[in-house]
């Protein structure tokens, strides 16, 4: 018996929407990775991306528990000498919300080519007011 691979043309992509207010970061990342990746489809396969496309609306009112949201901090760097910047979770909450989810759910997909084509089908908005009505995106139960 052979084992079964989709074919590119057998993989249908659905949009989901997800609504982020009051939601724990990290548990609203691992749901999200889990169906842009396709784990949710029994055609799963760890080689190809069989996944869906999902909408996230209101980022900015993402949730941390505990006392994170003061300690949790963002890392980035130049390349330069020196050059390390540390980001506080309130301040990119504030400045660049969509950013913040995106980092979570980058976290949790493969780090090669298959998962930078995963997080192209994630589309983040820190409010209500989306581009992606014609594609008629179902509410995901998370």
């Amino acid at each position: 018996m052979r084992t079964y691979t989709p074919k590119a043309h057998e993989i249908e992509r659905r949009w989901w929407s997800v609504d982020a207010a009051d939601r724990t970061l990290g548990r609203l990342a691992t749901e999200v990775a889990r169906v842009l990746s396709g784990k949710h489809k029994p055609m799963y396969t760890p080689h190809l991306d069989t996944g869906d496309f999902v909408v996230i609306l209101n980022a900015a009112q993402v949730k941390l528990t505990g006392d994170k949201a003061d300690k949790k901090m963002y890392f980035r760097h130049s390349g330069f000498i020196g050059g390390e910047k540390f980001i506080p979770f309130k301040k990119m909450l504030r400045a660049r919300p969509e950013r913040v989810i995106e980092l979570a759910v980058k976290g949790m997909l493969p780090k090669n080519a298959l998962g930078r084509h995963m997080r192209s089908k994630l589309k983040v908005y820190s409010g209500v007011e989306h581009p992606h009505q014609g594609q008629n995106p179902q509410p995901l139960e998370i």
